[in-house]
């Protein structure tokens, strides 16, 4: 074969050539970087590889779909830790890598964003709700709020009573039965059993928290299920004096000394969770005879946008799975189902078995107990109407004493039910009790019970003058003049914080003037005209004795044209309870049924 070869080359052609010869050159910063800027190119180059070769092997192109879940604080953890180890999995939704992020946002906070006209950012931030009930749900379904139905529920934890270890043994010895009836009575000061000198009753506040709602409404349901609603109205008007915020603060109060067992509510898990933070002095969870109604975390799909959802309808699926759900029992949750981890355990006082289910509560029933709670921090504006004509010096068979003395010792009693920062006065009337043919004449003005007047606070002014207050022998019942006066006089001192209300008691079948007055067809309809609902002045009408029944047409009439309502007692005493009927009947105006 022609042509130049070397002579040195091996025959086998794997010999090596004798390395070439090359010019010394000094070292410097190059001979350093050289190596190092390839092994960076290489790093770089191998981080790329990897890349592809896991997103290829998931389908996944490398563009981001987000998927953005806001939850409720006590669930949100757990969410967050099923949300990474999700995240690793390399999900895709059309070849779009899906990452799942939880952050924490307080239900009540949230709900309120999703039922404002004007918020936008609620919805704009979110793709995934997961509140700690459907409570909220039912309350922004109320209020014409458009949401979609919860897509599943991620855990479930029953709202239970509560109390400190070191009392437990003494507080159920006083309740007898550990029951939402004992923890009505219990927190009622007006109640004869006297349980509320033993037990000392914690409220969780409604308006922040789903199991402080949640426990009122069982509380409701039990006792209207009873015959004994009445009750929860004294309860719910003396807790809504001092209520815990939180569940944590609840809890943490157990522990303050006092002369009383303390009991409150609170979610299983929460009572697990602060025990599992806390060293010595747990709290006990007391499970309701009646049985109770659970949180349970609906997971709500927000987002209109068809890929997000797609994405986040997957990680609901996957909320559902055992992984998932092992891991939420794990943190004192249970299943949907009611499967409690073996953090639930009975050396904790928690119970193996699921509490037994109340009916859950519908959008209505929620709303009416909210609205009814707002309705109770709202101050007291009342002008009392006492009927002071000649009847109402007739005995009362078997008391010993007469209408008027009974009336006005019940109307005390029931005035002791408002709290210091009310506003109350008295009005009584008669016929001609001015001798210039005026009916009505005024006891004490109304304004707050504790301010001073003339040197004597108005509630003992108010004590006083009832105290000695004696009918007029030879009066009649002046009512609809009494009204238009006391009507027009309350319409004009309106208070919008307040809820004003005019009480008539009266032994009498409503008006009866001999010299005249205001007729009652014109009583009538002056009360439709002045009632206006964006300022609504209500009558409610007290009326006991034989002739009540009589007057019954007329008076409802009046009642109702002012959203009010009247009530007949079969006798005087029977007028006690409908001291509790009127401040029932107080939460609703001017919406009420009936």
């Amino acid at each position: 074969m022609g042509g130049r070869h070397r002579t040195d080359e091996p025959e086998d052609g794997y010999g090596q050539y004798p390395p070439p010869r090359t010019r010394r050159r000094r070292a410097g910063r190059g001979t350093v970087l050289a190596p190092l800027a390839g092994a960076v190119a290489l790093a770089v180059l191998l981080g790329v590889a990897a890349f592809v070769i896991v997103n290829r092997d998931h389908g996944c192109t490398g563009e981001e779909l987000a998927v953005r879940v806001t939850a409720s604080p006590d669930i949100q953890p757990v969410l967050s830790t099923i949300a990474d180890d999700y995240n690793k999995a390399g999900r895709t939704v059309d070849g779009r890598c899906v990452t799942v992020t939880v952050k924490q946002r307080p239900s009540a906070t949230m709900a309120a964003a999703l039922g404002s006209a004007t918020s936008t950012s609620a919805v704009e931030t979110t793709d995934v709700w997961v509140p700690d009930s459907s409570l909220w749900l039912g309350e922004l379904k109320s209020k014409g709020a458009e949401l979609p139905a919860a897509s599943a529920s991620a855990a479930r934890s029953p709202i239970v009573l509560v109390t400190s270890s070191a009392v437990a043994p003494d507080l159920q010895a006083s309740l007898g039965k550990v029951s939402w009836s004992s923890l009505v009575s219990a927190a009622n000061v007006a109640d004869p059993d006297g349980l509320a000198k033993k037990v000392r009753v914690l409220a969780l506040d409604p308006v922040q928290n789903a199991a402080g709602l949640g426990a009122m409404l069982a509380a409701s349901g039990v006792l209207s299920a009873q015959g004994q609603e009445d009750q929860l109205v004294g309860a719910l008007k003396q807790l809504s004096q001092s209520v815990a915020r939180t569940p944590e603060a609840l809890l943490s109060s157990l522990a303050v000394k006092s002369g009383r067992a303390p009991i409150g509510v609170a979610s299983e898990q929460a009572v697990w969770s602060f025990n599992a933070g806390k060293s010595g002095g747990p709290a006990v969870p007391l499970y309701p005879a009646e049985g109770t109604i659970s949180l349970d975390y609906p997971v709500v799909v927000t987002t209109k946008d068809p890929a997000v959802s797609e994405a986040a309808q997957a990680f609901v699926k996957e909320l559902s799975g055992e992984t998932a759900q092992s891991a939420i029992r794990a943190q004192g949750f249970r299943t949907p189902d009611g499967k409690g981890g073996d953090v639930l355990n009975t050396d904790g006082g928690f119970s193996a078995a699921a509490p037994r289910a109340l009916p859950v509560p519908g959008a209505e029933a929620v709303a009416s107990m909210a609205q009814s709670w707002s309705r109770l921090n709202l101050g007291t504006r009342l002008l009392a109407l006492f009927d002071v004509s000649g009847t109402m010096a007739l005995p009362v068979p078997g008391a010993g004493m007469s209408r008027m003395q009974a009336i006005s010792k019940i109307a005390l009693e029931g005035f002791r039910l408002f709290p210091a920062d009310s506003e109350i006065g008295a009005w009584e009337f008669s016929t001609h009790l001015d001798g210039r043919g005026v009916d009505y004449r005024e006891m004490v003005p109304v304004g707050p019970i504790t301010e001073n007047v003339d040197g004597t606070l108005r509630k003992d002014l108010l004590t006083n003058r009832l105290a000695t207050i004696k009918a007029k022998p030879t009066g009649d019942t002046g009512l609809n003049d009494t009204l238009a006066a006391a009507y027009e006089r309350m319409s004009e001192e309106y208070q919008p914080d307040k809820i004003n209300t005019i009480l008539v008691l009266t032994d009498g079948a409503g008006n009866d003037d001999p010299d005249g007055g205001i007729s009652n067809s014109e009583i009538l309809r002056r009360l439709k005209t002045q009632y206006d609902p964006a300022k609504p002045v209500s009558i409610l009408i007290i009326a006991f004795g034989p002739d009540a029944p009589k007057g019954k047409r007329s008076m409802e009439a009046l009642a109702k044209a002012t959203g009010g309502e009247l009530f007949i007692a079969k006798d005087v005493l029977e007028v006690r309870k409908f001291f509790l009927e009127g401040m029932k009947r107080r939460l609703c105006a001017p919406h009420c049924d009936g």
